[in-house]
């Protein structure tokens, strides 16, 4: 839980907007009272049967996930998978390439 509670230093010192933590079910708990304590907007989704992906960080950021409403990241569109990755702070320039690689997949699967 070390990290997890490294995220939200890093959250509320302004260095992310927007964390997505994966951790083992059994956090939940532990997740929900802390995030809630610190008044930091989330959500939960499973992951499999014994992990869960927590999304936390400023209001706007996690509404913008709620709104995709796709609680499995393989679902994502490659605009949603960009987006997201943009969001979390990844490098943009191995965005764009990670982008460019969905798109051209998806040609190969039309085609």
């Amino acid at each position: 839980m070390e990290v997890f509670i490294h995220h939200i230093y890093e959250y509320q010192k302004g260095i992310r907007n927007l964390i997505l933590h994966t951790t083992e079910k059994e956090n939940i708990d532990f997740i929900k009272n802390k995030l809630n304590a610190e008044n930091i907007s989330f959500i939960i989704y499973p992951l499999g049967c014994n992990r869960i992906n927590v999304f936390f960080g400023a209001k706007e950021c996690v509404e913008v996930i709620k709104n995709i409403d796709k609680p499995s990241l393989t679902t994502y569109t490659p605009e949603e998978d960009f987006m997201l990755g943009i969001m979390l702070g990844y490098d943009r320039r191995r965005q764009c390439e990670r982008y460019l690689k969905f798109k051209e997949r998806e040609k190969i699967k039309i085609a």
